[in-house]
């Protein structure tokens, strides 16, 4: 890959062309490209050269529309909608067209995606793709990306005993619950010990997921009948409510080996876990507190 940045000298470009390996000699590249006028038509963006070129090619490709390849990241814990909205304001179609293709069963059956949708499944990390890429290629990277990186994490899953579809429901969970690294084993060991127990799981996230309300839930939020309530509905959601890293598809795979049950956000986004529900609600006054 080799990064053209907006107004830099085309002698910048040519020498990292050459380190590249992409041109054996880069001032033959510039005379070419003086000669020709075309050290100053070179368009900005990534560059991805699979073999050495003549200069008549590499200025080609430096020139054309459509070969330049353009970056966008997906943070941790995005969801759908916010994906669709990433991706329109970079520059690679309208939010829509990512979301109605996002809810097309057959779309979603060729990537292999269980019906519930592609939360889950849109790996978060930095992408690169040409402006003309179409938005199935573009969600079917993301896809790729999820199976690439979760290769690592298969073997434990079949040791812990849990369907690829669990473990993305409840690393979305963790992904939205845990407010530092360091919680997630333990944010997941509450919610593995809950389901062990038959509890509802109760979090938060859940009860907002699909309705464009972000923050603190009301006790009223708690109350709507969403099948991703996990306050009303016991066990795990139908599916994941947003699209974990790969830290908390491990977690939900690695509990921490601790007895809470209880767990109450700090200020400083760290939590406070309990056994029971009388030191849960201490912690909780506590920190209403302070």
């Amino acid at each position: 890959m080799v990064a053209v940045a907006p107004g830099e000298p085309f002698r910048a470009t040519s020498a990292r062309l050459q380190a590249a390996g992409v041109v054996h000699h880069a001032w033959v590249l510039r005379l070419w490209a003086r000669w020709r006028g075309l050290d100053r038509l070179v368009r900005s963006g990534d560059y991805r050269f699979e073999q050495p070129l003549s200069p008549i090619e590499v200025l080609a490709l430096l020139r054309s529309p459509t070969a330049a390849l353009h970056r966008v990241t997906i943070p941790e814990g995005s969801t759908l909608e916010q994906i669709a909205v990433i991706l329109a304001n970079a520059g690679f179609g309208g939010a829509d067209q990512f979301l109605c293709l996002a809810h097309d069963p057959a779309f979603l059956l060729s990537v292999d995606v269980p019906a519930s949708g592609l939360d889950g499944y849109l790996f978060p990390d930095t992408y690169a793709f040409a402006w003309s890429t179409l938005p199935e290629r573009i969600l079917s990277a993301m896809v790729d990306r999820f199976r690439e990186q979760t290769a690592v994490l298969q073997a434990l899953r079949l040791d812990a005993g849990m369907s690829e579809e669990d473990m993305v429901v409840l690393g979305s969970i963790i992904e939205k619950e845990a407010g530092v690294a360091e919680d997630r084993a333990m944010v997941s060991a509450v919610f593995h010990n809950r389901l062990h127990l038959g509890m509802p799981l109760q979090s938060d996230p859940t009860a907002l997921y699909g309705r464009d309300i972000h923050g603190t839930p009301s006790a009223a939020d708690m109350t709507v009948d969403s099948p991703y309530n996990t306050y009303l509905h016991p066990g795990l959601p139908p599916g994941p409510i947003c699209n974990p890293g790969l830290a908390s598809l491990q977690a939900a795979l690695m509990p921490a080996k601790v007895p809470y049950l209880y767990f109450v956000a700090r200020k400083d986004g760290t939590h406070a876990f309990s056994r029971t529900l009388e030191e849960h609600n201490r912690a909780v006054a506590y920190f209403q507190r302070h």
